[in-house]
């Protein structure tokens, strides 16, 4: 979490069809150059919300994980949109070998597992944290956070459209 962050209350997601609606209600409130880390482990539901992101943003394309790939570019949203799993990637050079930065300020950049490299590619940030049901703990709701840091995040997520 960076310096400036904020974090937001937890968001109860009992299902993947609300994940996904999460992620086009966070859509609503994108804009060009916007940059969003994923963060949680492996089965949390990042590729759901960002599913749910691309249906927001208009993404008529089947939107799946870019893990053997690293990085998938949907162009025919109302704004392009980069997802990329960083996963696999070593460090930051690695990132940087992606050239992200190209399209960033024309795009919306969504990155899965990209804590800790990415935060260079933009001024503002939200970062989600999607959290399973720890062992011991009744059904599959998540828990997910919006940790939004710079002024620009905190104050589009106070219009985040309601569920």
């Amino acid at each position: 979490m960076g310096v400036n962050a904020v974090p937001l209350d937890q968001i109860a997601v009992p299902t993947a069809e609300r994940m996904r609606a999460l992620g086009a209600r966070l859509a609503a409130v994108l804009r060009p150059g916007d940059l969003i880390v994923l963060s949680g482990p492996l089965g949390a539901g990042k590729t759901v919300l960002a599913q749910g992101i691309a249906a927001g943003l208009g993404v008529r394309e089947t939107v799946t994980s870019p893990t053997f790939v690293l990085a998938r570019v949907y162009t025919d949203g109302r704004i392009p949109l980069v997802h990329v799993d960083a996963y696999r990637l070593g460090g930051a050079a690695e990132i940087d070998d992606l050239d992200l930065d190209a399209d960033a300020d024309r795009s919306v950049t969504v990155v899965e597992w990209g804590a800790g490299l990415v935060e260079g590619l933009a001024q503002d940030l939200l970062e989600i944290v999607v959290a399973r049901p720890t062992a011991g703990e009744a059904g599959e709701v998540r828990t997910v956070r919006l940790v939004a840091s710079g002024p620009g995040w905190a104050a589009r997520l106070r219009d985040l459209p309601a569920d």
